[in-house]
């Protein structure tokens, strides 16, 4: 076999139509064998005797796509000192483009003997980890273009590719659970009639099934244990995962796009599979142990701001290096928009506490193609003051939490709620105005992934996560729900109403408040997890969207409202309300204001009783104050929200001198929810009585 130079730099594997290229990073190695991986077991091993600044390199002509390959690094294994290189494991390229098979779990993947943790295990892994693979990088994109939806027309539907795909009844069985199921008609004809502008992907980077649930006879279903940013999951895949995985989820990009809808990857690069100082040796921990990761002051032990075993060590040139070649791989050659980060406060932790001037937001900030991409954090991790929400740099939105709790809470009939309620609505502007961020900044949602469904929110008061095999312990305690009456399944019809009454209430809510609106899949069809609130380890029906045969009632509504909040600019203002009269709109009225159910404008008194739970907002159509993309004063109809969260009935009075006739456009009450148009008509001064626990909606046309 030729054996060439080759460069340094791109790292991992490039396939340049003749042959390939091989860089891998390790400054802890001694020696570094890239090894060819056949079909009947064996190996061809190649040193990589070239070195430029730590980086192992070689050019192999004749190495084509779809060839097998790792790296066995010859160097110190020495715990003690953070060193772990063992040549009898071989690892996976951390740069690699795809990976083919599964871990096969035991002894052999570890780089410790199991009944002696301090003694170097020597048995050889290759036949029971997973391969990195070379892919050919061309691809026919034609004509693709990014949609670059706007944040103020953006609604985001969080989704699973199983789950999304696993039992949709139009799709062939072959294609279920896949990426290509992703890009079926039926799946994106469902999101476009929806009003979806964005699907946000739960974890699709190459993950691993951990050991313990393999165990148990479980997986890693969610897929938040990464061990490969650059290749798309190859389970996920119908084509095969030679590189075939590689095309295929491209494929699926171009057809999304084609239908104008954006994707978002949710994106873990707080931690890695490999786990603790007991986890496997599969690619970090054996190349370059501690470069990759935060260690302890006993650097036999790994820091642990993710709950996972490890964290990646941010403040490592190498790492950062990684992570930024990663997103820009997933933009400039997988064509995705943009990234909700997983855990995002611990990538600020430079050392011990968030920084949110660390230089990951700088290298962000500065970098043409990822700061021009949707940024999304979850501001939060298990460490100490990891809880971040409305502290991360301008360039960045936020999964709000605080509107996740509030408006729970509110719904759930808690006390002293309303106040903080009229800031989530309004896009928290104490969280986000003082960084110079707008309510967009906010992206809201009820539900998502983790906790309880919408079905499961108002059908049960606690978890009930027994199928983990964690005897309940696992998964949130505090979940801000309410069961309605009865736990779980029941045929009480009052009961049903009530739950019903109140999914509609969390829609019509999320989609009436300024910010980002995110739904979580399923959620439009009462999907339920029987109160499971910590699915990540449930591959199976459970966890699976089950498709209705026709759309229900509760698919129709969330249609209704998502296509209302499009088509009124008042529902999704860029900029926060004034609270005040606008110059410039010609309209003597405050661009908001605030009622009492009785008509009076509220006082600091109404806001602070401690029984306060219904009031009415006042959104003024001609007191936008942002322009349009021309520069035109921007004008729509204005509404009234009426918010009844009281167990009892109330009178609302329709307030006085701010439009003379009005019309019901919404009314959660209704099981139709009412269609824009066929509702009552109303005048100033009129009483409307609201049922308990409902919302109601008037609109007046513009002036």
């Amino acid at each position: 076999m030729q054996v060439w130079p080759g460069e340094a730099y791109p790292l991992g594997a490039t396939y340049d139509g003749a042959g390939t290229n091989f860089a891998v990073f390790t400054e802890a190695a001694d020696r570094v064998e890239l090894c060819l991986l056949h079909d009947d077991g064996s190996e061809t091993a190649v040193e990589l005797r070239e070195s430029d600044a730590f980086v192992r390199h070689a050019y192999l002509p004749g190495v084509m796509p779809g060839q097998r390959y790792g790296f066995r690094v010859h160097g110190p294994y020495d715990p003690g000192r953070g060193l772990r290189c063992n040549s009898a494991k071989l690892l996976l390229d951390p740069y690699a483009k795809a990976v083919s098979g599964s871990v096969r779990w035991g002894e052999e993947v570890y780089g410790y003997h199991f009944g002696a943790p301090e003694r170097r295990n020597d048995l050889d892994s290759a036949p029971h980890t997973m391969t990195s693979v070379v892919i050919n990088p061309y691809f026919d994109w034609g004509d693709d273009r990014p949609p670059r939806t706007e944040y103020h027309h953006t609604v985001i539907y969080e989704a699973h590719v199983k789950g999304l795909t696993m039992r949709h009844p139009d799709l062939p069985e072959e294609l279920r659970g896949t990426y290509a199921g992703l890009a079926h008609p039926a799946v994106i004809e469902h999101l476009t009639k929806l009003g979806v502008t964005a699907l946000e992907l739960m974890p699709v980077h190459q993950f691993v099934n951990d050991h313990r649930l393999a165990d148990m006879g479980l997986s890693n279903y969610w897929g938040y244990n990464t061990i490969g940013f650059f290749a798309p999951h190859n389970a996920y895949a119908s084509w095969g995962d030679r590189g075939q995985q590689v095309l295929e989820f491209k494929s699926a990009v171009r057809a999304l796009h084609e239908a104008g809808i954006e994707v978002i990857l949710d994106v873990v690069y707080n931690h890695t599979a490999e786990g603790n100082h007991l986890g496997p040796t599969l690619s970090f921990k054996g190349i370059d142990n501690p470069s990759y990761y935060r260690l302890a002051d006993d650097p036999r032990y790994y820091m642990d701001t993710t709950g996972t075993g490890n964290s990646l060590l941010m403040r490592s040139p190498h790492v950062l290096q990684l992570i930024m070649d990663s997103l820009r791989y997933w933009v400039t050659e997988m064509h995705v928009d943009g990234f909700r980060f997983d855990l995002a406060a611990t990538l600020a932790r430079q050392f011990h506490e968030v920084d949110r001037l660390s230089s990951f937001f700088d290298l962000v900030q500065q970098d043409p193609v990822v700061s021009q991409v949707k940024l999304i954090a979850e501001p939060w991790d298990v460490g100490e003051g990891g809880y971040q929400v409305g502290n991360f740099p301008p360039l960045w939105t936020e999964w709000n939490g605080k509107y996740r709790d509030t408006v729970r809470d509110l719904w759930r009939g808690e006390p002293r709620a309303l106040a903080e309620f009229a800031s989530r609505l309004t896009g928290s502007s104490d969280l986000y105005q003082d960084d110079g961020r707008r309510p967009l900044a906010s992206i809201n949602f009820v539900t998502c992934h983790d906790g309880f469904t919408l079905h499961d929110l108002v059908a049960y008061n606690d978890k009930h996560n027994e199928a983990n095999g964690e005897d309940n312990r696992d998964g949130e305690s505090h979940n801000r729900s309410w069961n309605c009456g009865v736990e779980g399944d029941t045929d009480d019809p009052g009961v049903l109403r009530l739950r019903a009454r109140q999914m509609r209430n969390f829609i019509a809510t999320l989609m009436l408040s300024q910010g980002v609106p995110m739904i979580s899949h399923g959620d439009e069809f009462a999907r339920t997890q029987r109160g499971n609130n910590n699915a990540y380890c449930q591959d199976n029906e459970l966890s699976w969207i089950d498709w209705p045969a026709d759309d229900g009632e509760l698919l129709e509504f969330t249609r209704a409202m998502v296509w209302l909040r499009r088509d009124h600019p008042v529902l999704r203002r860029r900029r926060f309300f004034h609270g005040r009269t606008v110059e410039g709109t010609h309209d003597e009225l405050s661009d908001i204001a605030w009622f009492t159910p009785e008509g009076a404008e509220m006082t600091q008194r109404d806001w602070n009783s401690a029984r306060a739970s219904a009031l009415t907002v006042f959104l003024n159509g001609n007191a936008i104050s942002e322009p349009g993309p021309r520069g035109e004063r921007v004008t729509d109809d204005s509404f009234l929200l009426m918010f009844n969260a009281s167990p009892e009935p109330l009178d609302f009075v329709v307030p006085v001198d701010h439009g003379r006739q009005w019309q019901v456009v919404v009314d959660t009450a209704r099981p139709d929810g009412v269609e824009p148009g066929t509702g009552e008509k109303v005048a100033a001064g009129d009483r409307l009585t609201l049922p308990d626990r409902s919302l109601t909606v008037l609109q007046r046309p513009a002036e």
